[in-house]
């Protein structure tokens, strides 16, 4: 069973953020291509707000790249999801339904389009709570599990 992460999930892979143990724990993740972009830049912020050193957020930058793309001795360790057109068609039309942001509305649609693939990718770790409302509403079960 996989379980697609959003943006704000994946940066728990590395700083250690509130409910990150979740999501080390989780077992295989699938992304959006989105992740590719959004998660340095997290990274990045952190440093300029002082949460983190800039080697660290180098660091932190590198391991995800080594993640996102593999390395020379090992494999991706993400399945990443294109942002091809027909998933900004269908983030254009969940934006709409679900009064989301545009970037998490790709987020979503990357993760209906994980689903339509792998029918066992129907969770989704997301951290942001009107995504994980539209998660839910779209029949995903969500991590973290909250009462």
């Amino acid at each position: 069973m996989s379980t697609f992460a959003d943006s704000s999930a994946l940066v728990k892979l590395y700083a250690d953020e509130p409910d990150h143990e979740v999501i080390r724990n989780a077992s295989t993740l699938v992304v959006s291509q989105l992740a590719r972009v959004e998660v340095p830049a997290a990274l990045w912020r952190k440093a300029r707000t002082g949460e983190l050193s800039p080697d660290d957020a180098g660091l932190l930058v590198a391991d995800f790249e080594a993640d996102y793309f593999g390395t020379p001795d090992s494999l991706p360790r993400f399945a990443a999801v294109a942002v091809a057109a027909a998933v900004l068609d269908a983030a254009a039309q969940l934006a709409a339904v679900h009064s989301l942001r545009a970037y998490d509305a790709v987020q979503l649609a990357s993760a209906r389009a994980a689903a339509a693939a792998d029918p066992s990718c129907r969770t989704m770790a997301a951290f942001d709570l009107q995504l994980r409302v539209a998660a839910a509403t779209e029949g995903f079960g969500l991590l973290p599990r909250r009462s």
